[in-house]
């Protein structure tokens, strides 16, 4: 279980632009760090109790260049294809459904 969470996290900063920029990791001079060497990073800053302080550390740094920090959800889109249709059982327009253009295609997504 441990392992599968190091793993996730690998795979998330492989997958998202904005979480390697978070990390400061350029993939075009370095690799994502392992899912072992992620986990002995969390397991230092929990050990040493130094979460609170990034966090922290991390807030003041927001504050001092006028921004704040509340709580929220990052997502990090990606368009996948799907059917052409936006219609649902009722033959009515799924109000989660928004269109968006890759290349010269359009495509939906589900918000």
């Amino acid at each position: 279980m441990v392992r599968a969470v190091g793993r996730r996290a690998e795979d998330a900063l492989y997958d998202s632009i904005a979480l390697r920029a978070f990390a400061g990791i350029d993939l075009a001079v370095e690799n994502v760090p392992d899912a072992t060497t992620l986990l002995i990073s969390r397991r230092l800053l929990f050990e040493h109790e130094l979460t609170r302080k990034l966090f922290d550390g991390i807030g003041i740094t927001l504050c001092e260049r006028g921004l704040m920090m509340k709580e929220g959800t990052l997502i990090d889109a990606t368009i996948i294809e799907a059917p052409p249709s936006t219609k649902n059982a009722g033959k009515s327009r799924d109000p989660k459904m928004h269109q968006a253009k890759k290349g010269n295609q359009w495509c939906v997504s589900r918000t």
